[in-house]
């Protein structure tokens, strides 16, 4: 990944963050609270899970460029519904799910501006024991950010 790549990526985040944060902000409660996707997740839950998404990207983002391979690290995705629940994102205030949603993702943005270019090889293995580079890793984070707030979408349109 050349740093014309990351420039996107972090233009991508930033550009999402710049629209949807105003947008979310404008909601109903109903909205938020009562719509179900089609894994019966709310909009306050799937932006939680976003929330879970960058704490655990930022995590791997760091680990991975001072370890070659992490391959005990969690993955979490098994358990998404298991984090979204424990964490009772269906309850939490909407306006602090919005500002911790951002910030996180701002602080996502200064790693990735500032990852060592020399560690874009280093790995994890997934539960399914899949490798995923740290630049397949940070390539990835954008199109996961879409997909849900695509899904936000469709639910706020429903």
């Amino acid at each position: 990944m050349t740093n014309f790549e990351f420039s996107e990526i972090v233009e991508g985040i930033s550009s999402v963050i710049g629209t949807e944060e105003v947008i979310l902000c404008g909601l109903p409660t109903e909205t938020i609270t009562l719509k179900r996707n089609k894994q019966n997740r709310t909009i306050k839950q799937i932006l939680g899970h976003l929330i879970d998404s960058a704490s655990n990207n930022h995590q791997r983002m760091i680990r991975l460029q001072y370890c070659e391979y992490l391959l005990f690290f969690p993955d979490y995705r098994q358990d998404n519904d298991r984090w979204i629940a424990l964490q009772d994102y269906q309850n939490a205030d909407w306006d602090n799910l919005i500002q911790l949603w951002k910030f996180y993702n701002l602080h996502i943005i200064q790693v990735i501006r500032s990852v060592d270019q020399t560690k874009l090889d280093n790995y994890w293995c997934d539960f399914e024991g899949i490798k995923v580079t740290l630049r397949e890793m940070i390539k990835g984070y954008l199109d996961h950010l879409h997909l849900h707030i695509n899904e936000i979408h469709d639910l706020m349109q429903a």
